[in-house]
This record gives C-alpha cells, sequence and structure tokens, in this order.
C-alpha cells in the first residue's frame, strides 16, 4: 500500500447521504483504546482506566568515569536479534552552594542486550577518554568541520525508509550549541557517524535543550520531528524560570535536512504544563498510532511533604545552588496518543509515577522514560511476550544514575474496562477486513466480555447479537470472538458496522480483525440485513 493509501485509511469515510454517520476503515489494523477515535459511548460503569507500568530491575547503572550521575535521554529499540541503546554521558558534581557540570564533555554512549533485559557496555574503543579508548563512548562533544555538536542532546534510531541508502541505515539527531538547532547523522553500523549536512537544520525554532528526535513515519511517507521549545504564550508558575512552559514543536520533512512549517503540539483535554522530552514514535503492533512518553516537570518549592522526601541532604544540597528548583522540582512520566501526529490525547494522571519512597526517587531527572518501547520475555514462564519500558533514577546523587526497566502487557497503555455492575462501549461504525476477530481481553474468575455486531442503525446483524455471544472469560492478548454459529466474519467484512462490547469485571485493550478476506468498502444504503 502506498503512503497516500495508508494516510487515507486512517481518515473517517463520510457517506454520501448526509443523514449518515461517518464510517472508519480500520481495515486489519491492531485497534487500542488508548484515544477515543473509535468509540461513539460509554454506557453503565465503562470507562477508559490508564494502567501503569510494573518496575523490574535496574537495567543499567551508569558508574563508568565518563559516565556519571546525570546520564539521561536513552534511545532503545530492537535490531534483528540484537537490543541496542543510546544515552546521554554527563556528570554533575554537587557541593554546598555549587553544581559543578564539567568534569568532563557530554557524550553519547551505547550499550547492548541479547534479550533486553540484560545489557552489556562494549568497549568500542573509538574515543578517548583519560588516555584509555577503552569505554563505549559513540559520539564526542565539539567542533566536527563546520558543526559543533552536543553528543549530549542524542536520539538515535534504526531508518525504516525503504529507500534509506545502506550507509544510513542508522540515523542520529544531536544538538547543535552554536548556533542552537539540530544536527542529523547517519551511520552504516550504528556506531561510528558522519554529519548529513554541513549546516544545522531547524535553527531558531526551539531551545532543544531536551531529547529531541526523528523517525520515518511510513503512515505519510515522510520524517517527523519533535522537539523541545518555550512556548512564551503561556507563562508558568515557577518565578525563578524564564517566562513560557515548556511544550513540544513538531515539523515533516522528506530527506532528514530540509524540514516544513513547523507545528505546536494540541492537546485533546489537558491544561498547560511543564514538558521537557516527548518520546513519540509508532507504536510497533499498531504503527498508525503515535505513542508518546513525555516528561513532566514541576517546581513544588519547599514543604514538610518536600522535606519529607527520600535523601533531604542531596535535596539541600542541590538547592543551596543558584538554582534551588535542582532539590525542589519533580519530574514523572505521562503517556499521550496520537493518529496524525499533531493533536494528542495526553492523560492528565501519571503514567510512570515516582513510586514508592526509596533512595534515588522523587527528585528532578527521575522517570525520563526511554524512547520507546520493545519487545521481551516475560519472566512468568508460559507467559506471552510483554512491553519493556525504561525509565531513569538516581539521578545526580551517587556514583552514577541508573536505568530501571519496567513491563507492560500487549497494548496495555489504557484499556475499555468496567466492574463487575457492568458496562458497555459502543463502537462508531467502522468497516473491517478479515474473517476473524481477535480480543486482547482480561477479566476475573467471574467477570466475562460479549460482542455484538450491529447494523448501522443499531438492530444487531442477525447471528451476531449478543445472546449469540457466549461470555468470554480469561486473560489473553490474542483470543478468537466466537458466536453460536462460529467465529467466521467474512460476510461482514467490508460492511459498515458497529460494535457492541458488554463487560463485567473486564479489561478490553486491543482488538484486531484479521484474516484472508479483503474487501471493498460498500455504501450502508446498499446493504440490506446480513
Amino acid at each position: 500500500m502506498t503512503a497516500a493509501a495508508v494516510l487515507a485509511s486512517l481518515q473517517p469515510l463520510v457517506t454520501t447521504a448526509d443523514s449518515e454517520p461517518e464510517v472508519i476503515p480500520i481495515g486489519s489494523r491492531r485497534e487500542l483504546f488508548v484515544d477515543g477515535h473509535l468509540i461513539d459511548k460509554l454506557i453503565g460503569d465503562a470507562e477508559q482506566r490508564l494502567h501503569h507500568p510494573v518496575p523490574r530491575e535496574v537495567a543499567l547503572v551508569h558508574d563508568a568515569n565518563w559516565e556519571g550521575t546525570g546520564c539521561g535521554y536513552h534511545s532503545v529499540f530492537q535490531d534483528g536479534d540484537r537490543y541496542r541503546m543510546y544515552y546521554k554521558a554527563w556528570h554533575l558534581a554537587v557541593s554546598q552552594g555549587k553544581m559543578d557540570m564539567d568534569r568532563h564533555p557530554l557524550f553519547c554512549c551505547y550499550a547492548e542486550s541479547d534479550d533486553g533485559i540484560v545489557w552489556r557496555k562494549p568497549m568500542l574503543g573509538l574515543y578517548g577518554f583519560e588516555g584509555s579508548k577503552q569505554n563505549n563512548i559513540c559520539m564526542t562533544s565539539g567542533p566536527l568541520g563546520a558543526l559543533n555538536v552536543d553528543a549530549g542532546h542524542p536520539a538515535v534510531f534504526k531508518d525504516e525508509n525503504p529507500n534509506a541508502p545502506a550507509d544510513a541505515r542508522y540515523k542520529a539527531i544531536f544538538r547543535s550549541l552554536k548556533p542552537l538547532a539540530l544536527l542529523p547523522f547517519k551511520s552504516p553500523d550504528g556506531l561510528n557517524w558522519t554529519p548529513m549536512t554541513d549546516a544545522p537544520i531547524l535553527q531558531g525554532v526551539g531551545v532543544f535543550d531536551s531529547q529531541n528526535l526523528a523517525f520515518w513515519d511510513p503512515n505519510i511517507g515522510k520524517y517527523r520531528a519533535y522537539w523541545r521549545y518555550f512556548n512564551k504564550e503561556i507563562d508558568n508558575e515557577d518565578a525563578s524560570q524564564p517566562a513560557g512552559i515548556r511544550a513540544i514543536r513538531t515539523a515533516t520533512s522528506d530527506d532528514l535536512i530540509r524540514w516544513g512549517p513547523h507545528t505546536d503540539l494540541t492537546y485533546v483535554d489537558s491544561p498547560p504544563q511543564q514538558l521537557y522530552t516527548n518520546q513519540i514514535k509508532p507504536y510497533p503492533r499498531a504503527p498508525h498510532m503515535l505513542i508518546g512518553f513525555p516528561t513532566r516537570y514541576i517546581n513544588r518549592g519547599w514543604s514538610e511533604s518536600m522535606k519529607a522526601l527520600p535523601e533531604p541532604e542531596h535535596r539541600r544540597l542541590r538547592a543551596s545552588s543558584s538554582q534551588q528548583r535542582y532539590g525542589t522540582a519533580i519530574t514523572e512520566g505521562l503517556l499521550m496518543a496520537s493518529r496524525d501526529g499533531l493533536n494528542f490525547k495526553r492523560y492528565n494522571e501519571a503514567f510512570l509515577r515516582p513510586g514508592i519512597e526509596r533512595p534515588g526517587t522523587w527528585l528532578y531527572g527521575q522517570q525520563y522514560t526511554a524512547w520507546h518501547v520493545v519487545e521481551t520475555e516475560s519472566a512468568l514462564e508460559g507467559a506471552p511476550r510483554e512491553l519493556s519500558i525504561y525509565a531513569v533514577e538516581s539521578f545526580w546523587t551517587g556514583k552514577g544514575s541508573a536505568l530501571r526497566r519496567y513491563t507492560l502487557r500487549m497494548d496495555g497503555f489504557v484499556s475499555a474496562t468496567a466492574p463487575s455492575s457492568g458496562g458497555e462501549l459502543l463502537t462508531k461504525p467502522l468497516v473491517f477486513d478479515g474473517d476473524e476477530l481477535a480480543v486482547n481481553f482480561s477479566t476475573s474468575a467471574v467477570g466475562s466480555l460479549q460482542v455484538e455486531i450491529q447494523e448501522m442503525d443499531g438492530e444487531p446483524v442477525e447471528g451476531f447479537a449478543l445472546a449469540d455471544c457466549p461470555p468470554v472469560f480469561g486473560d489473553s492478548i490474542d483470543r478468537i470472538v466466537s458466536w453460536k454459529k462460529g467465529a467466521d466474519l467474512r460476510k461482514l467484512a467490508g460492511r459498515p458496522v458497529r460494535l457492541r462490547w458488554v463487560l463485567k469485571d473486564a479489561d478490553l485493550y486491543a482488538f484486531q480483525f484479521r484474516g484472508n478476506t479483503p474487501s471493498e468498502v460498500r455504501r450502508p444504503e446498499k446493504i440490506g440485513r446480513a
């Protein structure tokens, strides 16, 4: 399918009759309930529920001399049978009234793993540090020809553009220090980097003091970039900070060098808040959806609760410098999703809270989420694979910061859910391709899920009424739904229908029509009863 066709498939299909509701073609895509795009009504006690990652082991400790207490801005992705990780190496030394950020230049470092769980730092031998090349540094800061590279703000990705040449299969975005802008780099192996241009890109449209990123979006057949800027039209409540609020901008490009006009992100129902990173990327299991994990920043000032948080001596020490916020600010991870890359559903509740109080938590720099999720094996024998998410802790304390792994079930960001009292979700009219309906769901032992397939007017399709669907119970990321006459949906493929989901003590995370029955969309006025 061409990029134009994919983009068209993401837009609602409006029927010829003005009185008819819009019909959304979903084909055989996996659909998540992380946004409200397909939801017409939530009935009874049904609602959308945000789920939270489960903390696991520390994946990596940044304790080498060339790393330090401020390591972050991790990029993580699976590359064949290997997992790759790139990150900023930075050290902040704190003493009474002073913070020293110049122990060593900012570096970009590299780690890898066979399973996404146990990570290693290979000695690359590329750059020297204190007289030795025995380190995992893959890019250093400083002049490079006409460029001035800040290697401490990296975003690295494997380019999914089918036309990317072999020597540019891997791409990286670094920051330019003077002028303040971004720099695109390419690599044939993900370790040896060369600039793609002799001049910075996106100059003058942001402050870029964050993880600024770009990637190939197959939905539009272009590169997207997302970066940090100060929205000066909205003031913040922190008098110690510059006027404006930390926010996110975006633009698109055909070649990663020449960019179109920039646009500021908008949100469905979220207030202006300080956002540092954005961590946006197509979700691999449903790449028509862009999922982001921005970092929310808030300076809560001094209070009894602030003084009661972990490691108060470190907090007071950082606050004794010229910037008190280093001791009184807090960060956490959020979740947002979009289908057009511009307007996002951003959950106002934290996706990744600072968590139970313990050393290395509840501080500025914690829960900066890595870019992006990867699939890993479950620790439960026989359980399906799950999503791994990585986030920073122990920022600016001890010898070095750390990266902790968290897990989430597949597609498990948000569910349509109802308690034992029951609830329903009714979709907007949609058109699908495929032979069967698979669901990612979870119920209690007494809970259940049922699906009724309806005509456009709300009448059940014959043979697919609620009474025809035996209650489904269990906990599976891939269960086929059946009705009394079976699971075969071929006769309904290509015709507009609604789905009525009836839930009791159950969560529905995602669904997908799949099989081998592609169909042309037929107008509802040409369709009789099944």
